[in-house]
């Protein structure tokens, strides 16, 4: 940015800016950023585009810039991403919350009556998305989300506090680990799916989000196997199991779902058309079984 920034106005600055950072949301996202260094909201901005850049701002400015010209995801920048209708804190701890996981929760929620009490269980939970978007809909579910790494829960638990949401509880360990005996009328989760080694991962967001949270064995389906193996122990009788996926996975995850004696497996499709979220029930027998 030109040597004149420190005194420049803010809408000269924001044009410039814009011109720094690629794709059609550039202006966009250097908007968000000049707000996120004022302090201030969009219609203050609009208001106030003749007023000037201090120095400190300035600088901030161009530190922000840089990173999110290097690739550095808008979210982490923020410290924020908005999912279903909570604003949600999020770090590099955690991964950012997108919109084709709403998928997940709206299939979750036409399986949770709103008139009873529930218990759900939300597996590695990162920044609390699913968790709290379902205990945010359900006020009389109680709902438990586990995450192994004890960074992202402190994300998701200052989340919860952050939008009100109580009827949560938070557990350190992975997948269905931490939560012993108990039962569940319904189990979510968005685990890891990408191949180890795919060049996806080197790409784009995927390079700073936390690895762990990305990609599982040589297929990706390393997590959802232990999902599906140890969910059955911890239904209810006709308790549901949600994963999201790859778009490529559907095929697999309804074989693996069926050879663990779930019925009413089947596939869900995004708003793009692509196989997202792999679902089943088990059955009242299957539970006294297991």
């Amino acid at each position: 940015m030109s040597a004149d920034l420190p005194t420049a106005r803010l809408d000269l600055a924001l044009r410039a800016a814009a011109t720094r950072l690629p794709g059609p949301d550039a202006r966009h996202e250097a908007e968000h950023l000049l707000l996120q260094v004022l302090g201030r909201d969009r219609a203050w901005l609009f208001a106030h585009g003749d007023d000037s850049l201090t120095e400190p701002q300035a600088a901030s400015f161009e530190a922000l810039l840089t990173r999110r010209a290097a690739g550095e995801p808008l979210a982490y920048l923020l410290g924020r991403r908005g999912f279903w209708t909570l604003d949600l804190q999020v770090s590099p701890a955690t991964l950012i919350p997108r919109p084709e996981t709403e998928r997940l929760v709206e299939l979750a929620l036409e399986r949770l009556p709103d008139d009873r009490t529930l218990r759900v269980a939300d597996l590695g939970t990162g920044s609390g998305a699913i968790a709290l978007a379902l205990a945010s809909e359900r006020p009389q579910a109680q709902v438990v989300a586990t995450d192994v790494s004890e960074d992202a829960l402190r994300v998701a638990q200052a989340n919860a506090s952050a939008n009100r949401i109580a009827n949560v509880a938070f557990r350190c360990g992975s997948w269905l680990a931490p939560l012993a005996d108990e039962r569940f009328d319904l189990i979510a989760s968005n685990p890891p799916y990408i191949a180890d080694g795919d060049p996806h991962l080197g790409r784009g967001d995927l390079r700073f989000e936390p690895p762990t949270a990305l990609s599982s064995g040589a297929d990706g389906l390393d997590a959802i196997r232990e999902i599906v193996a140890t969910a059955p122990a911890h239904l209810l009788p006709g308790g549901w199991l949600l994963l999201e996926h790859g778009w490529d996975q559907g095929a697999a995850i309804r074989a693996l779902l069926l050879a663990a004696g779930f019925v009413e497996v089947a596939t869900w499709t995004d708003l793009e058309q692509r196989d997202r979220v792999t679902l089943g029930r088990v059955t009242e027998a299957q539970d006294r079984s297991s």
